[in-house]
């Protein structure tokens, strides 16, 4: 039997001290696509974050994983769960992917990887994405996944010189099971 963290095409792993210079590429691919601009980062800072993450324990239903290209072995983006409610049953998640890697099913893997545990395992009932207004593609990648549009919050986020939607995406767990039966 293989992991429940391997896929076809990636796997899901906790943050090892030497994916430091990953994540400051994937910090510098999200500046590129207009994601919130943050002052710069040393080499030594991600370093620092990265040895921090490799030692956190995890509270288990919020973390972030590195995702791990089957074929290569390779980081290539990162996967995780934040803003847990247990009580009320949802919690919220993220995914990015290096510019060289999307569009190749990466995403959507870990992702459903995600939510299967987070859904089956840990018995959350609701996944909520937050999506900026103009960022077609991931609402597009939401939509695929079964997320639908729940509401927007006005002019919630400040970047690049305005002030900008964020979309409100959720998605319940019998949805996610009706979509992505567990023999994908």
């Amino acid at each position: 039997m293989t992991s429940f963290w391997t896929g076809q095409l990636v796997r899901l792993r906790g943050i090892e001290p030497d994916d430091w210079s990953a994540f400051m590429r994937l910090v510098e691919d999200e500046e590129r696509l207009g994601d919130l601009l943050n002052p710069p980062r040393s080499a030594e800072g991600f370093r620092t974050w990265a040895r921090e993450q490799a030692a956190a324990k995890s509270d288990g239903d919020c973390f972030s994983l590195a995702v791990e290209a089957v074929d290569t072995g390779k980081m290539v983006g990162a996967v995780g769960s934040h803003h847990a409610d247990p009580r009320a049953g949802w919690f919220e998640y993220g995914v990015t992917m290096e510019a060289g890697h999307r569009r190749k099913g990466y995403a959507s893997e870990a992702v459903a990887m995600l939510l299967r545990f987070m859904f089956d395992e840990r018995r959350f009932h609701k996944c909520g994405a937050r999506v900026f207004e103009g960022n077609e593609v991931s609402l597009a990648f939401q939509r695929r996944l079964g997320f639908i549009e729940e509401g927007r919050l006005r002019d919630q986020v400040f970047s690049a010189g305005q002030h900008r939607d964020v979309v409100m995406m959720g998605l319940l767990a019998d949805e996610f099971g009706q979509l992505h039966p567990p023999s994908e």
